[in-house]
């Protein structure tokens, strides 16, 4: 009996020794032999680093970071060549995020596991790729339009990038609408369609569940929709 009372003694003392830490980020990238990863995240505008591991041969990498609620962080990666540098964007929640990549297409291949809102933000851009290739379509046929001198044929592709702009952005607000519950709703407002008519921007904003509201990106939804307001924009 005593020694499991000592055995057990042991094992809480070494528990509550352990660091606990909001957010785990787990990194694998396959191929880095050497290098530095560093976890960022926006603040007034600018990216600061939250925490940077040094690569050098080990594979088990993890960073660390406090959380308030949900929010967009960064990966970075610099390779120590030529001060090359890539990143890899994703929507953290509190608890472990794992992210599996590869030096060679870092920010391309990535697979991330963690989050809801990352599921959500990733079905998100899913659609938005669509949007994009059609947009690069209407890009290379104004050039050509340009080239050729046909500005009917100009004229007509304008008015398809305007239309296509315009399904974008009632997708963004329908997609916000959608996921009122997910702080990726604010997110998108503050991110993709921050230029809309206020309007669109004060439905989502009314339509946050209480939990978003009080979140890092729902409070800066409503400073910023109040700031557009005091400024009589509509």
């Amino acid at each position: 009996m005593r020694k499991f009372f000592y055995a057990s003694l042991i094992l809480f003392v070494f528990a509550c020794g352990k660091e606990q830490h909001d957010l785990t980020v787990k990194v694998t990238v396959n191929g880095l032999k050497k290098g530095a990863l560093y976890l960022k995240k926006m603040k007034n505008d600018n990216l600061i680093t939250i925490d940077t591991v040094a690569v050098n041969g080990h594979s088990e990498i993890e960073l660390h970071a406090s959380l308030d609620s949900p929010e967009v962080f960064y990966l970075f990666l610099d390779k120590n060549s030529k001060e090359e540098k890539d990143r890899i964007a994703f929507f953290a929640d509190k608890g472990v995020t794992e992210i599996n990549t590869s030096v060679k297409n870092f920010g391309f291949t990535a697979k991330i596991n963690g989050s809801p809102q990352q599921k959500t933000l990733e079905e998100y851009k899913l659609m938005m790729s669509r949007f994009n290739e059609q947009n690069l379509n209407l890009i290379k046929e104004s050039f050509e339009a340009q080239k050729e001198g046909d500005t009917s044929k100009y004229n007509d592709v304008q008015n398809k990038y305007e239309k296509l702009l315009k399904r974008r952005y009632l997708f963004t607000v329908n997609f916000a609408l959608n996921n009122k519950d997910s702080e990726v709703a604010p997110y998108l407002a503050l991110t993709e369609i921050y230029d809309a008519k206020i309007k669109f921007l004060d439905t989502i904003n009314q339509s946050l569940s209480p939990k978003v509201k009080a979140s890092k990106y729902g409070k800066e939804l409503q400073g910023f929709i109040d700031k557009i307001k005091a400024s009589g924009e509509k």
